[in-house]
């Protein structure tokens, strides 16, 4: 594979940039005080919108620019390389966009695309439930249909990130446990400040609550918010969970601050250590150095794969489950350079300590499916190993409860 830029993307490289360097102050920086005023944070992201570097690989008609992936590879390169923060609508954008495009209906196209890419609503993904774990299709949020036609959508989801400011999600449900528990799956959107909603934070080993719980008690929600058919929301998620494995760490993109910022630190502090420690820390510095690189440039083989009109598959899957593994090897070695100084030096985000970082990662192998869950797929569906042993398998979704007495 060449590395170099095209013509074409050399010029469109050049554009990115200076759309950027005109409008540096408006944009800010990673370490801005402002970064988390999601008031600020839509702001930009509209801005990024008008100037062409917002959902660039989507269809015109959807209102995206109908670039190609390497285009958007490229924006992404170029907005952390101007540490540009990252975009409010990341999980609408990567996420609840493509389901809504491939599922939904034209009145919803024309209803929340725009306003999606521009920020002007912020969405989240409500699927994890706690009472089942990372076995997504054995979800226990109900969706009753009523006389009118509407739907009532009563449940918990948990560790949805970014619910205590999204204005609408896509939540999968349970609307027929009289069948297998992958077939009584349907998928809507969701209006998140509807009554019977409410959205609880929850306070992370960083000092953040990114994450949230989501509590629908009698939520009504009309049909025409329908994603896909009734009983057909396995399917329909299918296309939301490949899209966030890619735009998680199928894209070529680093997860965690990356390693040429580990890098630099390291070079900085090294020197501080003993000669026997510095060796150490230069093999492990190589080891991630090395992981991290065939991350990025793995995923930008599946890149390559959805340049050709390819949809993301599971290969993605291996993606995101190396990213979060080289992110937070890179981020243990960076805080075991500094020893006790890591509690308070700032890290490359300017705000974050490298201790903060650290702490955060470990969230990241949760997003998008856990590791274990990631290895499943992994081993089903690309490898072609023998699945695991299923108990309720043959069964409908009722009929597994009993068993399991819940």
């Amino acid at each position: 594979m060449d590395f170099d830029d095209t013509p074409d993307e050399a010029a469109w490289r050049a554009k990115v940039r200076a759309f950027i360097e005109e409008h540096r102050e408006e944009l800010g920086r990673r370490g801005d005080e402002q970064r988390f005023d999601d008031r600020v944070a839509r702001a930009r992201q509209a801005l990024l919108y008008d100037g062409g570097l917002v959902g660039v690989t989507w269809p015109v008609e959807a209102g995206g620019q109908g670039g190609t992936p390497m285009q958007q590879a490229i924006v992404d390169q170029e907005l952390a390389r101007a540490e540009v923060p990252g975009l409010i609508n990341l999980i609408g954008i990567g996420m609840c966009g493509p389901t809504v495009i491939h599922h939904g209906s034209p009145e919803q196209h024309r209803r929340y695309l725009k306003r999606l890419l521009r920020a002007d609503d912020v969405w989240c993904q409500l699927f994890s439930e706690p009472a089942s774990g990372s076995d997504l299709a054995a979800l226990r949020t109900r969706a009753v249909r009523t006389e009118d036609g509407s739907w009532r959508i009563s449940g918990q989801k948990v560790w949805t990130t970014l619910a205590h400011l999204a204005d609408h999600g896509i939540v999968l449900t349970r609307t027929d446990p009289d069948v297998a528990k992958h077939r009584g799956l349907t998928m809507f959107v969701v209006d998140m400040k509807a009554p019977g909603v409410t959205v609880r934070p929850l306070r992370q080993m960083s000092g953040g609550a990114d994450f949230n719980e989501v509590f629908f008690d009698d939520v009504v929600v009309p049909d025409e918010e329908r994603l896909g058919d009734v009983g057909d929301g396995w399917r329909v998620a299918l296309t939301t969970l490949m899209s966030e494995r890619l735009s998680l760490g199928g894209g070529g993109t680093e997860i965690g601050v990356g390693s040429a910022a580990i890098a630099e630190h390291v070079a900085r502090h090294v020197g501080d250590l003993s000669a026997d420690r510095q060796a150490l820390v230069r093999q492990e510095l190589g080891r991630a150095y090395v992981d991290s690189l065939g991350t990025r440039y793995t995923g930008y083989r599946q890149l390559s794969a959805i340049s050709r009109g390819d949809l993301p598959g599971p290969e993605a899957s291996a993606g995101k489950l190396a990213g979060t593994r080289s992110a937070r090897d890179l981020a243990d070695l960076a805080v075991r350079v500094l020893g006790e100084h890591a509690a308070y030096a700032v890290g490359p985000s300017g705000s974050s300590t490298w201790q903060d970082l650290q702490a955060v990662l470990p969230g990241m192998a949760i997003a998008g499916g856990t590791d274990q869950v990631l290895r499943n797929v992994i081993g089903e569906r690309v490898l072609g190993l023998p699945p695991e042993p299923r108990a309720d398998k043959g069964v409908t979704f009722r009929e597994s409860l009993a068993a399991a007495g819940a």
